[in-house]
């Protein structure tokens, strides 16, 4: 799916690989609404709204805010090509000290979050007619085995089902969609991961006309993604 002159919303987009493929983009000309809890952070980063650049305050945890967010991005560019989710709510616990409220906060930003922004802005890219959605999951998606990640694995591996039955179902509207599978950032492997790398990648991918189902860039990453290989090339 060609690139030039499209939409791109992104969440997560105050730090890390979000905040990284926000600059990249912008520095290409694309036009990117970027989101975060606090538009303040954006702006810290990022400089004010421009004609290509829409900050928006997000609240993942509720379906007006995400349904606003949406319809902002429309209403400035008039469109929305590509969604990219990139939610991250870590929480290092061991299993039998995790509470249920806890647990149930990461699933509610890193699961019901990122769903919420698929169903409602599944319709904008419906009425293009294309599309791309990125779900950024971990290595960890096909490996748990971290101790003290338990709830962050689980929320991950639900990540990649969720997006393997969304990309068949999506396919028919000519909507992509991509997992893309880093070492986990907030993890003593950071140290393999380099944001504005992927955000490169991720770009690239965008542009090809059957991009991958399963991202994995990266040597020690890969190393890590053992489940389901076969779908995963780079």
């Amino acid at each position: 799916m060609e690139t030039q002159s499209k939409v791109w919303y992104v969440t997560g987009a105050s730090e890390g690989l979000g905040l990284n493929l926000v600059k990249q983009l912008l520095a290409a000309g694309h036009k990117v609404a970027a989101t975060s809890k606090n538009a303040a952070d954006l702006r810290n980063s990022l400089g004010p709204a421009t004609l290509n650049f829409l900050p928006l305050e997000l609240n993942l945890s509720s379906e007006n805010s995400i349904d606003a967010s949406l319809r902002a991005t429309a209403a400035r560019f008039g469109k929305v090509d590509f969604i990219v989710n990139n939610p991250d709510c870590p929480l290092e616990i061991s299993f039998d000290q995790l509470s249920d409220k806890q647990a149930r906060a990461v699933f509610e930003t890193n699961i019901f979050g990122m769903m919420n922004v698929i169903r409602i802005g599944m319709p904008y890219l419906r009425k293009n007619g294309a599309g791309h959605i990125f779900n950024v999951s971990a290595a960890v998606s096909g490996n748990g085995g971290y101790h003290g990640f338990s709830i962050n694995s689980a929320t991950k591996f639900a990540v990649a089902g969720v997006s393997e039955s969304l990309a068949g179902e999506a396919k028919p509207f000519g909507i992509h969609v991509t997992v893309v599978l880093p070492c986990s950032f907030s993890t003593v492997l950071e140290q393999h991961n380099d944001p504005a790398k992927i955000a490169a990648l991720m770009i690239h991918k965008a542009s090809e006309e059957n991009p991958p189902l399963y991202l994995v860039p990266g040597r020690h990453a890969n190393g890590d993604a053992i489940y389901r290989k076969d779908k995963w090339p780079v």
